[in-house]
């Protein structure tokens, strides 16, 4: 066997053991050495039949340049620790490889660049969303902005960011929410562009800009009639019969209102709204804003969802609103009444609120005698089982919110029982009896 083949099976055995030669390029190519055979070198043996060099019988006193060769591939193959390194042809060189890094080196330079990418995002993110609350640069110029009636938080946002005012509607909803300090009220107010969201809140805070005109005011809890008479006497050219005609022939009308009602009680929003000097004699327009405002916060309020929420309609979860209206005097007993209510409609009792029976008569007292308490009227709810036909008063956001809100309790029965107007509930009317008693004692009514 030639001794090139020779080299080539110490290549192969080298690389069984992970022994591999790199070229070294640009290197001037070197002739390979002269083949060495048995008959030309008496020390070396042919090859054995497996294909690895057989050994020879003994080593000359100057043994050839091949056998540290193979002294070096065995040594290898004893000790990895200690790699040599071999010539395998002229051409090429040994290279030692690189270690590869540890494993925890690996994960903390990976931790390390997740951490300063998370932190850059984390910088750009906080950027945006500062210039989207407060713009870079000064306010613009002035503008006029109008907000209309019935326009709520979240209308009155995308107002101001598609008029350039804020820079972004979304974080405006986001700031303005549920708060009752920005139930903001309509009118004209003056802007400057480019404004932060809270120099835009500054001046709805601050209210709409003073307008030639009148303003009235309705406040929560009157009836139809007594608001018709607010308006003749806040507003002089009104005429009478044209503003009884856009209250109640249907020239206006609730998208709540039930086909078969034609009166508009209950159904104009109490709050304060400003009448232009050109509108000063048109009824059918404040009627019109005074209804849209209602069912602007009707609908804001959710009570497109009433029926699944209580199992009552709008419209007569909107007539309870206005009994908790007449009914209640201190906050915390609005939600209570709202139960004590649906408890009696479930249970089939009669609802007995001396606040309908006034409505009934058309008049206000404090003390109602046994003929007031008789009187034939589908809204005399000690007589009548159910709800009454119609609101009987305009309720304010708060009744509202309790009609579609309850409580939760098993109370029936509910009586004054303090000056502050608090009352005393229980579904005992043994109690509700001896609450009465005492209360009358103090000379609570």
């Amino acid at each position: 066997m030639s001794a090139n083949k020779k080299i080539s099976k110490f290549s192969k055995f080298k690389e069984s053991l992970g022994i591999w030669s790199y070229p070294r390029f640009g290197k001037p190519a070197q002739p390979s050495p002269p083949a060495v055979s048995p008959e030309s070198h008496p020390n070396l043996h042919a090859a054995s039949p497996q294909g690895l060099p057989a050994q020879p019988d003994h080593f000359p006193s100057h043994p050839s340049p091949r056998v540290p060769v193979i002294q070096q591939v065995e040594q290898a193959a004893q000790d990895p620790q200690q790699p040599q390194r071999a010539k395998q042809d002229p051409n090429q060189e040994w290279v030692r490889l690189r270690k590869p890094w540890p494993i925890a080196a690996r994960i903390s330079l990976v931790a390390i660049i997740a951490v300063v990418l998370v932190a850059s995002v984390a910088l750009v993110a906080t950027s945006w969303v500062s210039n989207q609350i407060d713009p870079p640069g000064p306010p613009g110029a002035e503008i006029l902005v109008e907000i209309p009636v019935g326009a709520s938080t979240n209308d009155i946002a995308i107002i101001l960011d598609n008029e350039g005012v804020v820079p972004n509607s979304t974080f405006a909803r986001l700031q303005w929410r549920g708060e009752e300090r920005f139930k903001f009220k309509a009118g004209e107010y003056v802007f400057r562009e480019n404004m932060s969201i809270d120099e835009a809140e500054a001046v709805l805070l601050a209210g709409p800009v003073a307008t030639p005109g009148i303003s009235i005011t309705v406040p929560e809890g009157l009836w139809l009639s007594e608001i018709r008479a607010r308006m003749l006497d806040r507003l002089p050219e009104f005429n009478s019969t044209e503003l009884s005609t856009a209250l109640n022939a249907n020239l206006v009308r609730s998208e709540f209102q039930p086909a078969e009602i034609n009166s508009l009680e209950g159904l104009l929003f109490p709050d304060t709204y400003q009448v232009a000097e050109e509108d000063l004699d048109n009824e059918v327009d404040l009627v019109r804003r005074m209804v849209e405002q209602m069912d602007s916060v009707l609908v804001e309020l959710g009570y497109e969802q009433a029926m699944e929420q209580t199992g009552f309609s709008p419209y007569e979860v909107l007539i309870v609103a206005s009994m908790i209206e007449e009914e209640a005097k201190v906050a915390q007993d609005r939600a209570k009444i709202a139960r004590v209510i649906y408890n009696r409609l479930e249970q089939d009792i009669a609802l007995g609120i001396d606040a309908t029976v006034l409505y009934a008569l058309g008049r206000h007292t404090t003390e109602l005698t046994n003929q007031d308490l008789a009187i034939d009227s589908p809204y005399n709810t000690r007589l009548y089982k159910g709800l009454p036909p119609t609101p009987i008063a305009a309720p304010g956001r708060k009744a509202l919110e309790a009609a579609l809100n309850p409580a939760e309790g098993d109370w029936i029965f509910y009586v004054l029982a303090d000056d502050d107007g608090s009352h005393f509930f229980t579904d005992s009317q043994e109690e509700f009896l001896e609450q009465v008693e005492k209360s009358r004692r103090e000379g609570i009514f």
